[in-house]
């Protein structure tokens, strides 16, 4: 094992009029963790395809992950998958992305676009060979891994985008490789990637896809450790102590709220610089202290972030807000959901009256369960989460 970390993000657009979608994603691992994902499209769309793309990812992410060889995963699809009435086939093609010890990446394809795989930022011609199990002709590819490779996943609905409007062929694989390419960065998260190119495709099929269309992106990174503390101790003879293990800690450090800053202020023996600059009407304005990365309010800045974290793990339709603007909320969504692979949560529990404010929502009430609320979601998006209370 070594110190690299795998991030996972998708995005799918539902074909026009619609209300389920034809593809699936399933996972299990990543992060530091053996990664098994599985992209499933099945036959068609709507309910149908949905139950096929269901059963195809769940049986295979299940199968694959346990160590279950190949042809028995393939040739359970095939005798489990339920026939179409309408065309009398059970059909749903598939791509299995696996990251086995952080060392090696083994891609599994059926009638899939081919997966692209960027590396340095440029397109890799990773090898492939093929064979044919229960009929089924599969790609496959097993080479190393290197620090920031990205594998780009995807349903035919991509390369569908455009055909009979503004393309004659659709987006071939090899535009979609060049709009990749063209905007690589580093440091783009899994789920960003994903959304770049979702947001094409929806702009080639003129805001009414004409296919389910999904996008997977799996990304090789370094691991980012981010420590937030939030809340004085609940006694203050601890108020040392809390502050030797946030600030013992390697990597990012994010205060929030007006007690805990004068703590971390007292600590630090430095002032609290306060700012009257509202980039956010709902936001309070951040503060800065000499040490500390990002100095926020508490709880009404945190109750926006669990916004954006809810959000991001659905459709992420919020995340035009958060990835540009220079609110406090948004500075901290950007640290968790983008850049942390771990996160250390250093909690007081010393109760501030404010809190109790009746026109916040109950769950924001109290602190301790908005921050729950936060790990959980962060949790979903693969983060290593840790929680102390003081």
């Amino acid at each position: 094992m070594n110190d690299l970390w795998i991030e996972t993000g998708s995005i799918s657009m539902n074909k026009h009029g619609e209300t389920l979608c034809g593809d699936k994603v399933e996972l299990a691992g990543g992060g530091d963790e053996d990664l098994t994902l599985v992209l499933a499209d099945g036959l068609g769309s709507g309910v149908k395809a949905n139950i096929l793309s269901t059963l195809t990812s769940k049986i295979l992410c299940t199968m694959i992950s346990g160590g279950i060889p190949l042809e028995e995963c393939v040739s359970t699809i095939a005798s489990t998958l339920p026939v179409c009435s309408v065309r009398k086939v059970a059909y749903s093609t598939f791509t299995i992305i696996r990251i086995l010890d952080n060392k090696t990446a083994r891609i599994i394809q059926f009638d899939n676009p081919a997966t692209i795989v960027l590396r340095k930022g440029e397109v890799f011609d990773y090898p492939r060979v093929t064979r044919v199990i229960s009929g089924k002709t599969i790609w496959e590819s097993t080479f190393p891994i290197e620090l920031d490779d990205v594998f780009i996943a995807m349903s035919d609905g991509a390369e569908y985008a455009g055909v009979g409007d503004l393309m004659n062929f659709g987006w071939t694989r090899d535009s979609i490789a060049d709009y990749a390419m063209a905007n690589y960065l580093p440091e783009n998260s899994a789920k960003f990637t994903a959304g770049l190119i979702i947001d094409e495709c929806d702009r080639l099929y003129g805001g009414s896809p004409g296919d389910d269309t999904t996008v997977a992106v799996v990304r090789v990174r370094g691991r980012h450790p981010v420590n937030l503390v939030v809340g004085p101790p609940e006694h203050k003879e601890d108020d040392v102590r809390m502050m030797n293990l946030f600030f013992g800690k390697e990597g990012t450090k994010i205060v929030c709220g007006g007690t805990t800053s004068n703590v971390v202020s007292r600590y630090l023996g430095q002032p609290i610089i306060a700012s009257l600059d509202y980039h956010d009407p709902d936001v309070p304005p951040i503060s800065r202290i000499k040490g500390v990365d990002l100095t926020t309010e508490g709880v009404i800045t945190l109750s926006k972030v669990l916004t954006y974290a809810e959000d991001f793990l659905d459709q992420a339709k919020l995340a035009p807000a958060w990835s540009t603007q220079k609110d406090g909320a948004s500075l901290i969504a950007r640290e968790l959901f983008e850049n942390a692979t771990d996160v250390n949560f250093f909690v007081g529990r010393a109760i501030n009256p404010a809190h109790q404010n009746p026109n916040l929502p109950i769950t924001f009430g109290i602190k301790q369960q908005l921050i729950t609320s936060l790990a959980d979601c962060l949790k979903k998006m693969g983060k290593h989460v840790r929680l102390s209370y003081f």
